[in-house]
């Protein structure tokens, strides 16, 4: 779940948060939205399932503010041992996702997790 301050603004219509992250050593990264359920972006989810990414995790809650929020986790399988990406996939798959969320005014920062965070 990514952690929101508030959801008074947001990336996106329908997106309040973003995060590209990936777990130790950080070739295979996923996509972590919290998004608005009553106000989907159902556009931005349909393009990123074009793009061999599935939805491995949803969970909706009330934020303390009083909003509703849908949190999403996306996965893309790759070649690599245990479904992970090769370099030249993490190049290819990185270079997609930072162009579909351009495409929606997002701009992202892919990032490698800690190992507190990626093993919590």
């Amino acid at each position: 779940m990514l952690f929101l301050k508030t959801t008074s603004s947001s990336k996106a219509p329908g997106v309040y948060d973003v995060d590209i992250a990936a777990k130790p050593p950080g070739k295979t990264f996923g996509v972590f939205l919290a998004t608005n359920p009553e106000q989907a972006p159902q556009a931005l989810l349909d393009q990123l399932k074009a793009l061999g990414f599935e939805n491995t995790y949803s969970s909706a809650y009330l934020h303390k503010d009083g909003c509703k929020v849908l949190d999403l986790h996306f996965q893309k399988d790759g070649t690599d041992i245990f479904k992970g990406w090769k370099s030249e996939e993490c190049t290819q798959n990185l270079a997609a996702i930072t162009e579909l969320f351009a495409q929606h005014g997002i701009v992202i920062a892919p990032r490698i997790m800690t190992m507190a965070e990626a093993y919590a």
